[in-house]
């Protein structure tokens, strides 16, 4: 619960000491750091004992024994609408939009209790999220930072159909990406293949290449960069060649039944375009945990089975783009299937499990993610005059990813959101207050 203390004035100094930092950039941790933010940015990172100066004009000290403080996590690929609970994503698109923007704003509250501090959303259905977004910044609420695509664009009858981004040839996509530039989208989200959604092809691409073409260049020539759902090799390689600048999920899908098979031309075409990958490997892991613990019928029993082995298979062939040097970035697909929006930390483990490094997995969620959404200049790093985005764990998570479950502390944009610590302040502080 917020309080009057976790809510400062905009030019408050507040002063954070903890173990040890990981500051996002890929660098060796730094010891007995102290941050000092100031409103909400962060001002400057010093090392030991903090000058009498710094905690002279400080509002508040926050000291965190034991714990690594991180940049705020980035989950790349989050559907707001939608419930993670199961449900069919057609059944659910039946609600209104006054019922799915309800639904977006617990997610986004959800993700920030879970220190995830930014969410990209790549498919909610008409104004739902660009309202919810306009809604937080006026002050209504609390939730996660927005990037937004809107409904994603798909061919009439596709994957995600039911968003509401149906469009065809390269003028009506070109007049989609407009209509979406309009709306305020922060990015184009493209579904390139069929998906989960019944009556779509999943090991096909669903558009013509100069389809591909007209949307990339349409994006680009408006100043948005552009992403692409692809789940099989074929389309991979026609984005790639249309310029697209990210890829989501990356799957190798051969038939209906999911199994799929790597080819490294392809792998090495991602790495030398420098096209980032989003795997979303906790829709398996969720998939296989909420079956694992049903009481199955036959038909369940098939699908545990299916999920299982494409997990594995995805988590093979990230090691092999991670391998070939595919830049990656971390994203849930939350909302979708049984994937919950406070998940990434599990993405996160799952990432370890393909063998990714830990610090290479954080880089993944943190400044990677901000770079890969052009914002590396706004957050994503503890970085001087980036916005004070900051969690703080117990543990160190380079030893056991494990530990970004054992929050102690949520900041977000230099107000602390919550965290086990989040209405501590050190006595220091108090005596500096008094002083003052």
């Amino acid at each position: 619960m917020m309080t009057e203390e976790n809510s400062l004035s905009t030019d408050a100094v507040t002063v954070i000491r903890a173990a040890r930092l990981i500051d996002g950039s890929g660098g060796a941790p730094l010891e007995s750091p102290v941050i000092v933010v100031r409103g909400t940015q962060i001002e400057t990172v010093l090392s030991g004992e903090p000058p009498a100066a710094v905690l002279g004009q400080a509002h508040r000290v926050l000291d965190l024994p034991g714990a690594t403080v991180l940049p705020g996590l980035i989950d790349m690929h989050v559907h707001l609408n939608m419930p993670g609970d199961g449900t069919p994503a057609d059944e659910w698109m039946r609600h209104s939009d006054g019922v799915l923007g309800a639904r977006a704003a617990f997610a986004a509250q959800t993700a920030l209790d879970a220190g995830i501090t930014t969410l990209r959303d790549c498919g909610s259905r008409g104004n739902t999220a660009f309202d919810l977004r306009r809604t937080l910044e006026l002050g209504y609420g609390r939730g996660a930072r927005l990037v937004l695509s809107g409904a994603p664009i798909t061919i009439t009858g596709g994957h995600g159909h039911f968003l509401g981004g149906e469009a065809d040839g390269p003028e009506g996509l070109r007049y989609r990406v407009r209509s979406l530039v309009k709306s305020e989208a922060d990015f184009i989200k493209v579904l390139g293949s069929g998906g989960g959604t019944a009556n779509t092809i999943s090991w096909q691409p669903s558009f013509r290449p100069e389809e591909f073409a007209a949307l990339v260049d349409e994006s680009h020539r408006l100043g948005r960069r552009i992403t692409i759902h692809c789940l099989n090799a074929a389309a991979i390689e026609i984005a790639v060649d249309a310029g697209a600048d990210q890829i989501e999920h990356a799957g190798f899908i051969l038939d209906d039944y999911g199994h799929q098979q790597y080819v490294p031309a392809v792998g090495d075409k991602l790495a030398r375009a420098g096209v980032a990958v989003t795997p979303t490997l906790a829709v398996g892991g969720y998939c296989v945990t909420a079956m694992r613990d049903l009481d199955r019928t036959a038909e369940q029993e098939a699908f545990l089975q299916r999920w299982e082995m494409m997990l594995e298979t995805n988590l093979g062939q990230l090691a092999q783009l991670h391998a070939a040097g595919v830049p990656v970035v971390a994203g849930t697909d939350a909302g979708w299937r049984f994937t919950p929006f406070d998940g990434l930390p599990e993405e996160m483990a799952l990432m370890c499990r393909s063998g990714m490094p830990a610090m290479a997995v954080i880089q993944a969620a943190t400044s990677r993610a901000a770079a890969v959404m052009g914002r590396e200049h706004e957050f994503g790093s503890v970085t001087p005059g980036l916005a004070a985005d900051l969690i703080a764990v117990q543990g160190d998570p380079l030893a056991d990813i494990r530990a970004l479950r054992d929050l102690q502390l949520v900041m977000q944009a230099g107000t602390v959101q919550g965290g086990a610590a989040a209405g501590t302040v050190a006595a220091d502080s108090l005596a500096a207050a008094a002083a003052r």
